[in-house]
């Protein structure tokens, strides 16, 4: 392979097919040439890791190249969750940092995410900077790295238990004495991932009850397609909860930084719904202020909670790293996607789904309500909002053009979606869609998989279907 081409938050690959370990090097040698240029050498970094097969080696290798080049690493000790790693970058005063974690990808692969000195996403034009440093396949000896036993024996690379900080920056972000007295069930399902372990230490010793489900390595994934917390994935902790009859449900995803909730019904609530839950948590629960940053695929139940409480709200491209640099410029209350990635003011600019699902808890905790009583709050502040997406895999380059092709000559002149009148077509990243009736659909191709999306929001729960079909037959897939 001689390309490798940074989707939205790195590089994905198919474990010894295109993700090699000489692949990875050279990835590795790229960021460490962009941190020459942006930061200049000898600073420290982090680089940390996921469950999947060879995450470990893979983290090595990765951190070989870094002190290769000059810098400290700080090597976490333990499969840790992504935002664990992000946090770890400013308290040890790093440059950046580099995440071994193919996140909600199927089980055949591994990733290379890669953090900048605040602990969140690159921007675009920092992620293609790298790309363009990353050396040649045929120039391995333009890759530099100090073996992982030399590099400990030096100190260029350092060992680092990333839980006594991270377990201190959740305390100081959210008190969690009164959850832990709370007498509420809950089932958290880790999804087999990094976060395996972490809700249940943090909220330990009060009469609140966590059972975890899937909580052991296992880079298969058995019961679910990929550890990523949205259906059919869900559908073996759901079971789980019916059985059980707990109050709520969490889910993490593989690496810990997307979240999934499910009420006292064992019915899940869409990431839609619950960022529309978080924000209405900090803005209605806990009276707090401050911009809202939301990706443009994500709900606009969040632009009425704008404008009810009377804070900005700003949109942006797919991906945290459009969402990190908004977060931090604004800094803002909270910043989401529709993927189930939540961040959250006064922390590091990134997804982190373990305090996610710390906040739901607070939520139900301070409110006394049930996770569908407090739907109900929501959704008489901001009407009806019913959300519906749906993945279609391409087969090849050949069809993603046809796609774009048929996508780009579209006139919405007279265009109707589910008999409702399309009013405008934003093209920022994709192809969106707004109806006359408030709702939307939006069409993009995926940045990690060879996948078209198609996502609408509705009042009509009737369509959301139809409405979908009809978004396939404009792409012609």
């Amino acid at each position: 392979m001689s390309e490798i081409h940074f989707g939205t938050d790195g590089w994905r690959g198919r474990i010894a097919d295109d993700y090699t370990f000489a692949n990875l090097r050279r990835c590795a040698q790229g960021f460490a040439t962009y941190l020459k240029r942006t930061h200049g050498e000898g600073h420290p970094t982090v680089v940390g890791y996921d469950r999947r097969f060879l995450s470990e080696s893979f983290a090595a290798a990765a951190a070989e190249v870094l002190a290769g080049n000059g810098y400290t690493v700080h090597l976490m000790d333990q499969a840790t969750p992504t935002p664990a790693i992000s946090f770890s970058i400013p308290h040890v005063q790093g440059v950046g940092g580099i995440n071994i974690t193919a996140s909600h990808n199927p089980p055949a692969d591994s990733g290379f995410k890669v953090r900048d000195q605040y602990g969140g996403a690159i921007p675009p034009e920092g992620l293609s900077s790298i790309e363009a440093f990353i050396p040649a396949v045929d120039s391995p000896s333009h890759v530099f790295h100090t073996p992982l036993a030399q590099a400990l024996r030096k100190g260029s690379i350092r060992w680092l238990d990333p839980v006594p900080a991270y377990m201190a920056q959740l305390e100081s972000l959210i008190d969690t004495a009164p959850i832990k007295a709370a007498p509420l069930q809950v089932l958290v399902d880790v999804m087999w991932g990094n976060g395996s372990g972490w809700l249940s230490r943090i909220l330990d010793g009060g009469n609140i009850q966590l059972t975890e489900i899937h909580a052991e390595r296992n880079p298969a994934f058995p019961e679910m397609q990929r550890p990523e917390p949205i259906p059919p994935n869900v559908d073996a902790g759901l079971a789980s909860a019916r059985a059980l009859g707990v109050d709520c449900t969490l889910f993490l995803d593989g690496d810990a930084d997307r979240c999934g909730f499910a009420d006292e019904n064992a019915a899940f609530v869409d990431q839609l719904r619950v960022y529309g839950l978080l924000a209405y948590y900090f803005l209605e629960v806990r009276g707090d202020r401050g911009p809202i940053v939301k990706t443009l695929s994500t709900s606009s139940m969040l632009d009425r909670l704008g404008a009810h409480y009377g804070v900005d709200l700003l949109e942006t491209g797919v991906g945290f790293k459009f969402v990190a640099p908004t977060m931090r410029l604004a800094d803002a209350l909270i910043g989401g996607e529709e993927s189930g990635g939540y961040a959250f003011r006064g922390h590091v600019p990134e997804r982190d789904g373990i305090l996610a699902n710390l906040y739901l808890l607070d939520l139900l905790v301070r409110t006394g309500k049930k996770p569908s009583q407090v739907l109900d709050d929501l959704f008489a502040l901001v009407g009806p909002h019913h959300y519906a997406r749906r993945d279609v895999a391409l087969t090849g380059d050949r069809q993603k053009r046809e796609a774009m092709a048929l996508l780009d000559a579209i006139d919405i002149q007279g265009l109707t979606l589910g008999g409702r009148k399309v009013i405008a077509l934003q093209t920022t990243d994709g192809y969106k869609f707004k109806l006359e009736d408030g709702g939307w659909v939006l069409i993009r191709f995926s940045g990690t998989e060879s996948l078209i999306r198609i996502y609408t929001e509705i009042a009509d729960p009737d369509l959301t279907q139809s409405i979908l079909a009809e978004g396939e037959a404009l792409a012609g897939v």
